[in-house]
């Protein structure tokens, strides 16, 4: 294979896409010192306070590892709160601290910011055909992953 093969290979578009959603994140959050995965958990904690980081790592699609690296930050900066589970005190339950959850309100609109940026090259009809294809590749190949996405019940979150 010749490296100009390479730039139309779809791991690679995946690989640099990802690095240009992550860029774009990072600029439109730039004041906030937030990364795209912590604001994910961030967002999975206020949806479902006192989740375990099994189920959080399950709804993030985080591998054990990152996920306590992250939290371990989050908590840190005092963004979440880790209380033993009184039924089981090996278990940690988390929270969004207060200044946690300011935090997530703050980043939101910069979240959304960038979002609308990852796709403004694109028109309406080809955000929602990338889209729609793009979570259809994600889905039919969930079970690939080293931590599949495992998202809660539409009532749930």
């Amino acid at each position: 294979m010749q490296l100009t093969e390479l730039y139309d290979k779809p791991g690679h578009l995946i690989r640099r896409a990802q690095q240009i959603a992550v860029a774009i994140f990072c600029e439109e959050c730039r004041d906030l010192d937030i990364t795209p995965a912590q604001y994910d958990i961030l967002l999975a904690i206020r949806s479902l306070p006192g989740i375990d980081a099994t189920h959080l790592s399950q709804l993030v699609a985080l591998d054990r590892s990152s996920l306590a690296t992250a939290l371990e930050r989050l908590e840190r900066k005092g963004l979440i709160l880790r209380h033993s589970d009184k039924k089981d005190r090996r278990m940690k339950l988390i929270y969004l601290a207060p200044t946690g959850n300011r935090l997530l309100r703050d980043a939101e609109q910069a979240f959304i910011a960038a979002q609308k940026r990852i796709l403004a090259p694109l028109t309406r009809s080809e955000q929602w055909q990338f889209l729609r294809l793009l979570e259809q590749l994600v889905t039919l190949n969930n079970v690939h992953s080293r931590v599949p996405l495992k998202p809660p019940d539409r009532g749930t979150a």
